[in-house]
């Protein structure tokens, strides 16, 4: 069970999380295109053929923000429907603006929070994430409740930043995103102190081989990720385990 002082605290880092994205949507895309200067969709596409999804399927993004997987996962196959989930309302208001130039075919939005979201067991063909799982209270409670709503056998993928294992690429890389991101992201995202706020949060986060062995945890199977950027970049896959012969799902 969850302590009250515990869940003070996980409340806190909710509201915290939700009203600095609800102050930073109406610029977060070109801030993300200028601090990674562009490279952030590549490694979308990247994270978009890991998932492999089948064609006409159902797919989630949690923590879609913009919608920025939404529509990439479109792009890359018009006749999937995408179900993007955003507890911060001022992202999804973005989102839904953004429809109308980039959706290439059925996709919806809904407000609601990836740790108890609205839908059914067993409802999607694959499921990702971007640049958000540093954010979420509790990232196990995150990845069973992702493992419920998948169908079996099919996957989850995660793209976000990590620690590079490379000592002196690490040093480089720290240089950039402790100093630079918060005053880019000040003067592009509007924001210095939620830009402060993002590189921080990978402080106290897993890295890349121990958040694999967190979806291990969680229920996954074939869990792996891949590194990017000198290890700095990981994508993370797992599998949802498939029904075993005689066995109810």
């Amino acid at each position: 069970m969850i302590s009250p002082s515990e869940r003070t605290g996980t409340d806190e880092k909710g509201s915290f999380v939700r009203a600095m994205f609800g102050r930073i949507a109406p610029r977060y895309d070109l801030a993300n295109r200028v601090l990674t200067a562009g490279l952030d969709e590549r490694w979308r596409r990247r994270a978009i053929r890991l998932l492999a999804p089948p064609h006409g399927g159902r797919v989630l993004d949690c923590c879609c923000g913009t919608g920025d997987l939404v529509f990439g996962l479109q792009h890359a196959d018009a006749t999937l429907q995408v179900v993007g989930i955003d507890f911060c309302a001022p992202m999804l208001e973005r989102a839904k603006r953004r429809m109308s130039r980039k959706a290439r075919g059925d996709a919806r939005f809904v407000e609601g929070d990836v740790m108890a979201m609205p839908f059914e067991n067993n409802s999607f063909d694959g499921a990702t994430m971007g640049f958000s799982l540093r954010n979420v209270v509790d990232i196990d409670a995150t990845l069973r409740e992702i493992l419920r709503v998948l169908r079996p056998g099919t996957r989850f993928v995660s793209l976000d930043v990590t620690k590079a294992p490379n000592r002196a690429y690490k040093r480089l890389f720290d240089l950039y995103f402790y100093g630079l991101v918060p005053l880019i992201g000040g003067i592009v995202g509007g924001s210095r102190s939620a830009y402060a706020y993002l590189p921080n949060s990978l402080t106290h986060h897993p890295n890349a081989a121990q958040l694999r062995d967190r979806f291990i945890r969680a229920g996954f199977t074939e869990a792996g990720y891949c590194a990017l950027m000198g290890g700095a970049i990981a994508i993370h896959y797992g599998t949802k385990p498939p029904v075993l012969s005689g066995v109810e799902g």
